[in-house]
């Protein structure tokens, strides 16, 4: 018996402590989650330091709670906020930019550059220190008074690249061979499925657009820098910068120096003493974690809609990483029915996706159209279905760097039949009412006639795609189809082939709308949608399965290291359904 009670008493104790332990986690969890949006004390005579060695996405994501590593990002729209604040704040007297690798789109990094142009117009100093100093990184740095590279540093300042890989041995040896449909000579997104190189057109439009991007690069730096173009050009070109001391001789940095000289330099901006340390406030700290609305002081009621779409776009309700064509046209509808939103501005940041969910969110941005201004605000891809989804808005705003473009579709449908019998030993057989009954299938090849049939339905989506593009941009299908061709753009080269209308940023894009609706500068708020969920939100989501996809593919990311984009490109290809329009390749800009 008394053995009994002493098992009874372990257990109850047991039960009590953890119970006890998860009270303090969850008390943990809640304080976290509230003091994520708490804003800390700015000290007087402080430096806003801003390192960006997270990714920079729209909206940003907190790692906070997440179980599968570090997965944070920052928001672009945070990051701006914060800089706009720090002019007007009088407790701010500068920015350090303490740079290395800098992760964000081209286009992205750009509002980032006016946003510290705009903050010097106060007056207040920006001073950059780099150990080592990517090419992006460089473009930032280069609005500074001031820029300091480690004697021992490096600054990469060479021209821009993009890499692609080729996954047709991998196919080959794999036993998978893919059918591939498509429309245009330039729709080259399902070339690394069936070739080991680039096609020649494939070539020529990304040696096109990157020229383009990078000599707008090279020309902004030039206005910042005050070194001619052409020079910066053969320095690029020739890759003359090779270490610190030829960085400073070729004048794109001011001071080779040391972390404390850097501090030294503040110092003497701030009016400190030698032994006094400069109040230096991170960028986490000193904006809130939640995004706030603009102009919160407006009392008329009147909002302007901002629906940000990034990602690639699929079917369905999708999740805060891609643009489920569910919850992105109740978005659109939602805000086409509040009577209190007087415009929208589509904020647009994706590589396409699939061209029925794309289509589903195209007649929401029609319908909203013949009610109110809807305004397109590319970033920095919004290609194929990213500018299906913004071509039939009234204006379309692009950077002079956005890639877009890419009017085209295509099909996939991987053959797994050699994978199954040859290296697994599996064979198939199949029973069907009729002789197609069986297709789509991924088991057996494709016969002719059905191959014809497939393609037909990839042509009938491209002439309708065409067609749609050519009615938003005003001009005869023909003259659009010779644009087309699913032929990537820079923003530059877009504007001027007449598909976009207006190079420039988020802001520009705000303020089109607001005149379109007829609204004053201070008579409207900024309504962000869709909702996100918060961190506590999808921290407890993680325990019903929401977020365990995400995990998944975290842990994968670490266990597969640099392979995991070669698993991640045959994963995309599996998950393809349906025809696609996306943008070629998996892009990233060096």
């Amino acid at each position: 018996m008394g053995q009994f009670f002493k098992y009874v008493l372990a257990t109850i104790v047991g039960l009590l402590a953890f119970s006890f332990l998860g009270f303090l986690i969850l008390a943990g969890i809640i304080g976290a989650a509230k003091s994520a949006g708490d804003r800390k004390e700015t000290a007087a005579n402080s430096v806003l330091e801003l390192k960006l060695n997270e990714p920079l996405t729209e909206r940003g994501r907190d790692s906070r709670f997440s179980f599968g590593g570090n997965n944070s990002a920052t928001g672009l729209v945070n990051l701006k906020e914060a800089i706009g604040r720090a002019k007007g704040d009088s407790e701010i007297k500068g920015i350090l930019l303490n740079l290395e690798l800098v992760q964000g789109g081209m286009a992205s990094l750009e509002e980032v550059r006016d946003a510290l142009l705009d903050f010097k117009k106060s007056g207040k100093f920006v001073v950059a220190y780099h150990e080592v100093c990517s090419e992006k990184s460089f473009y930032l740095s280069s609005v500074a008074d001031e820029i300091y590279l480690h004697p021992q540093g490096t600054l990469e300042f060479n021209g821009l690249s993009s890499e692609v890989l080729f996954y047709k041995r991998l196919f080959d040896k794999a036993g998978i061979e893919p059918y591939i449909f498509r429309v245009g000579s330039f729709k080259s997104a399902v070339e690394p499925f069936f070739r080991e190189s680039f096609s020649d057109s494939a070539r020529y439009q990304t040696v096109s657009f990157l020229n383009s991007i990078n000599g707008y690069m090279i020309g902004q730096v030039a206005k910042t820098r005050g070194i001619a173009p052409a020079r910066l050009k053969v320095i690029s070109d020739s890759m003359l910068v090779h270490n610190a001391p030829d960085a400073l001789r070729l004048k794109l940095v001011t001071k080779l120096g040391y972390f404390d000289e850097v501090q030294d330099y503040m110092r003497g901006k701030l009016g400190l003493a030698k032994d006094k340390k400069p109040s230096l406030i991170s960028l986490g700290n000193y904006t809130d974690d939640k995004e706030l609305d603009e102009k919160e002081g407006n009392t008329s009621g009147n909002r302007i809609a901002v629906i940000y779409a990034e990602g690639d776009i699929v079917t369905g309700k999708g999740s805060d990483d891609n643009i489920g064509s569910t919850k992105f046209a109740e978005a659109i509808r939602k805000a086409r029915l509040d009577k209190k939103v007087k415009a929208v501005v589509l904020r647009i940041n994706s590589p396409g996706g699939s061209s029925l969910a794309s289509d589903i969110i195209y007649r929401e941005v029609v319908l909203t159209k013949k009610v109110k201004p809807i305004i397109a605000s590319m970033s920095d891809v919004a290609a194929s279905g990213g500018y299906y989804i913004a071509m039939a808005c009234d204006t379309i705003v692009a950077h002079p760097n956005t890639i877009t473009g890419s009017i085209g579709v295509f099909g996939v449908l991987p053959n797994i039949q050699k994978l199954l019998s040859d290296k697994l030993g599996i064979t198939v057989d199949r029973v069907t009412t009729g002789k197609f009954s069986d297709l789509p299938t991924i088991t057996r090849p494709l016969s002719d006639f059905e191959k014809r049939n497939l393609q037909r339905e990839v042509d009938n989506i491209y002439a309708d795609f065409t067609t749609k593009a050519a009615k938003g941009r005003h001009m005869p299908v023909e003259r659009l189809r010779r644009l087309a061709s699913g032929r990537v753009w820079s923003g530059l080269e877009a504007k001027s082939n007449g598909l976009v209308d207006v190079l420039g940023d988020y802001q520009d894009a705000l303020k089109i709308a607001a005149a379109r609706a007829r609204l004053k500068a201070d008579d409207y708020e900024v309504q962000r949608l869709p909702r996100r969920k918060s961190e506590l939100e999808n921290f407890f989501a993680m325990f019903g399965g929401g977020d365990k996809e995400e995990v998944k593919a975290q842990a994968l990311k670490t266990e597969l290291g640099p392979l995991y984009p070669a698993y991640a490109q045959y994963q995309l290809l599996m998950q393809m359904r349906g025809v696609q329009a996306r943008l070629p390749y998996e892009l990233e800009i060096n």
